[in-house]
C-alpha cells in the first residue's frame, strides 16, 4: 500500500498521475499546504524540506516501510517498483531521466515562478512578470522543437518525463502562454489529457483546494511562516 501525502498541485499531480497509471494501491492524505499542515511534524518526518507530495510505501526494497519525498524521486521509486514508464535499456533510461531532470530544475521553478509574479505577488512588478514569462515561452519553445522529433519527451514512449511535465502545463493561460503558438506541445498536452488515468489523478483531491484569497494563506505559503524553521 502506498500512503500518498499530496495537495491538488502540480507536483502533486505527478504523484497522483503515476499511481494511477500504475494501478498501485493507494491512500491519500491531504496536506493542505494553505493551512500550513506542511509544517506538522508528522509531515516533516517524512518531508524534511515541507513540501508535498511525500509518499510511504509499508512494502518497500526487503518488505520494509520507505519514506521518499521530492516529487522526481517519487516517480523513479514507482517507475522501478513497477517496471513502468522507465526504460531499462540505458540510452532510453538516460533519455528519460534527462527530461524528467529538465522538468524538476527548469520547467516546474521557472513556471512557478511565472504563476507566482503573474497571478499571486501582491504588486506586478514588470521586470519579474516580463522575466518569467519570457522563460516560460523559452521552455515552451524547447519542448515544442523536442516534440517535433518524438511523439512524447523522451522518445515515442509515454514515460515519468511526460508524467511530470504535464500538470505544469495545464495552466498554461496564466504562464502568460498561447499554446496554439507551440503545435508540438498543443498536440502532446492534448494526448496525455485524453488518458483516463491522467483524468483519474488530476481530479484527486481537486475538491478540497480552494483559491487562495485570505491573507493568513498567504503567509503561509510565500511569507515569513515559509522561512521560518520548524
Amino acid at each position: 500500500m502506498i500512503d500518498a501525502y499530496s495537495w491538488a498541485t502540480p507536483n502533486g499531480h505527478k504523484v497522483h498521475i503515476m499511481l494511477e497509471e500504475t494501478g498501485l494501491e493507494y491512500r491519500v492524505h491531504p496536506v493542505d499546504i494553505g493551512a500550513g499542515d506542511q509544517f506538522k511534524p508528522e509531515f516533516l518526518a517524512i518531508s524534511p524540506n515541507n513540501k508535498i507530495p511525500a509518499i510511504v510505501d509499508s512494502d518497500g526494497p526487503e518488505g520494509k516501510p520507505l519514506s521518499v519525498f521530492e516529487s522526481g524521486a517519487i516517480l523513479i521509486y514507482l517507475a522501478e517498483k513497477t517496471g513502468r514508464l522507465l526504460p531499462q535499456a540505458p540510452a532510453a533510461r538516460y533519455a528519460t531521466l534527462q527530461w524528467l531532470m529538465f522538468q524538476m530544475g527548469g520547467l516546474g521553478p521557472m513556471l512557478g515562478q511565472a504563476h507566482h509574479f503573474r497571478i499571486y505577488a501582491p504588486e506586478k512588478i514588470e521586470y519579474a512578470v516580463n522575466r518569467y514569462t519570457n522563460e516560460a515561452k523559452r521552455l515552451y519553445g524547447v519542448m515544442d522543437t523536442q516534440l517535433g522529433k518524438t511523439q512524447y519527451l523522451a522518445s515515442d514512449d509515454y514515460t515519468i518525463a511526460d508524467i511530470a511535465s504535464f500538470p505544469w502545463t495545464r495552466s498554461w493561460q496564466n504562464q502568460g502562454i498561447d499554446l496554439a503558438a507551440f503545435p508540438n506541445v498543443k498536440r502532446w498536452h492534448e494526448a496525455i489529457a485524453a488518458r483516463p488515468a491522467v483524468q483519474r489523478g488530476v481530479e484527486v483531491l481537486a475538491s478540497a483546494r480552494q483559491a487562495l484569497t485570505d491573507d493568513k494563506a498567504r503567509d503561509i505559503l510565500f511569507g515569513a511562516t515559509q522561512y521560518a524553521r520548524h
